[in-house]
């Protein structure tokens, strides 16, 4: 049998901390933490609060934590970060990422101080999290252009539809694709072509806004989303980047034949059923565009 002595030595190991803490939020004892890659002796923060140590919107969401841990009597497991930002006493400045943590929080069956009191175990998930969100990046990203891919375009067109529905929050969407890219391919060859598209690309990133999406759909087609926008400045912006696009790909041609864009403007309606039709009828326009002699726009 693990006598008192031994299990003291056991928790002091441990290399994630664990803290108890009472329902108003006082540290009464702290173990482990003895991973020095992640964590600082905690030992200094028995006898204090919680809301001693952390401003009050982190320290909030905490004492938040205790109580439904304490009300469940299960298990809760949650993710939060934390920086200098968070803590009190130190300045607002220091490493640009905030460190993630998973907490498990698990009510103990006794009371110190006369107070209810759970086992708060935290674990630094940093790198994790880093990792998660680069994966998601990834699939979310054209590897030939560095936009965005369809997969992004279906999430967001799905929040902007429903941002319409229920506030009416204007959404517009430019559809386009390059004109003559075929015979560029066919005469000086796909890395050509290739270096067409990536210029577009780099025309987007300079021309829209911080809040739109540029996406490539596939082959020579973008979609840009144009959140907050109306159809009078949809328009206005996709002359803007009908202007650069022209500029930029006058480098390609092909028997004094240039690369140009093709461009279809439409903005979310009371009508449409799903952001599908928003995206259909900026197809629709598209093809008009395409089908009047190429390199203008159409908006409907």
């Amino acid at each position: 049998m693990i006598n008192v002595e031994q299990m003291a030595i056991i928790l002091d190991t441990l290399p994630d901390p664990a803290f108890i803490l009472t329902r108003s939020g006082k540290y009464v004892a702290v173990f482990g933490g003895r991973d020095k890659r992640y964590y600082h002796d905690g030992s200094s923060l028995v006898g204090r609060y919680i809301s001693d140590m952390i401003k009050p919107d982190k320290a909030n969401l905490f004492m938040k934590l205790i109580s439904q841990a304490l009300e469940s009597k299960k298990l809760l497991i949650e993710e939060y970060e934390l920086s200098n930002r968070d803590v009190k006493g130190l300045p607002d400045y220091g490493p640009e990422a905030p460190i993630w943590f998973e907490v498990r929080i698990q009510a103990l069956s006794f009371l110190v101080e006369d107070e209810e009191v759970v086992l708060w175990v935290a674990s630094n998930i940093s790198k994790r999290h880093d990792l998660e969100i680069r994966l998601r990046e990834l699939g979310h990203t054209d590897q030939l252009t560095g936009l965005f891919n369809r997969r992004k375009l279906e999430h967001d067109l799905t929040l902007h539809y429903e941002s319409y529905v229920r506030h009416l929050v204007p959404t517009s969407i430019l559809m386009f694709d390059l004109d003559n890219l075929k015979k560029i391919n066919d005469s000086r060859g796909h890395h050509v072509g290739d270096e067409a598209i990536q210029a577009v690309a780099d025309v987007l990133r300079l021309t829209i806004r911080k809040t739109d999406c540029a996406c490539r759909l596939g082959g020579d087609e973008f979609v840009v989303i144009l959140p907050n926008t109306g159809y009078e400045q949809a328009i206005q912006l996709a002359k803007r980047i009908h202007d650069c696009t022209r500029k930029e790909l006058s480098q390609f041609s092909v028997d004094d034949e240039l690369v140009t864009a093709s461009i279809g403007v439409t903005t979310i309606l009371p009508e449409d059923r799903s952001y599908k039709d928003t995206l259909k009828r900026a197809d629709i326009a598209l093809y008009e565009a395409k089908n009047k002699g190429k390199d203008r726009i159409i908006a409907v």
